[in-house]
């Protein structure tokens, strides 16, 4: 049986800044301080260097899924995000979305997060955090995964 390995999306799978230029000056003044919540800001994002290659490789290894929260108010986030990853995971990635505000009520062998909040620190599997000096980057993820994959 593979273990549950959850993937995280903003500034894991997603550069979240990628979205920034396609909005006004004026919307950035209008949101300052909660960008997250532009409306349509999820479906303008691309994916973080590495992300896709690395999906692609864990789906082999692990049973995979894609654990993200939205903003609760940005309703178009939710939507977008399922957009997201339909047009970038296509279908390794079919049903495989869980959004949440309490990602520790997933159960589970490993959590790919860059932060600590929303239960990521209550999380019953290991964290690994994302972006950090231990995993800077998806090669260091995907090296490190691939050994734990074995055990």
């Amino acid at each position: 049986m593979k273990k549950i390995l959850y993937l995280d999306m903003d500034n894991v799978l997603v550069d979240f800044s990628s979205a920034f230029p396609h909005f006004s000056r004026d919307i950035h003044a209008e949101y300052e301080g909660r960008l997250d919540e532009i409306p349509g800001i999820f479906s303008k994002m691309t994916p973080l260097a590495g992300a896709i290659e690395a999906y692609t490789e864990l789906i082999n290894l692990f049973d995979t899924y894609i654990l993200s929260t939205a903003p609760w108010e940005n309703p178009t986030a939710w939507s977008d995000k399922l957009i997201w990853v339909k047009k970038h995971l296509g279908n390794h990635a079919h049903k495989r979305l869980i959004l949440s505000h309490n990602k520790n009520l997933n159960s589970g062998d490993f959590l790919v997060d860059d932060r600590l909040k929303n239960g990521v620190s209550k999380f019953n599997g290991e964290h690994i955090h994302f972006g950090s000096e231990s995993f800077p980057d998806w090669q260091a993820v995907t090296k490190y995964l691939i050994l734990k994959s074995s055990y």
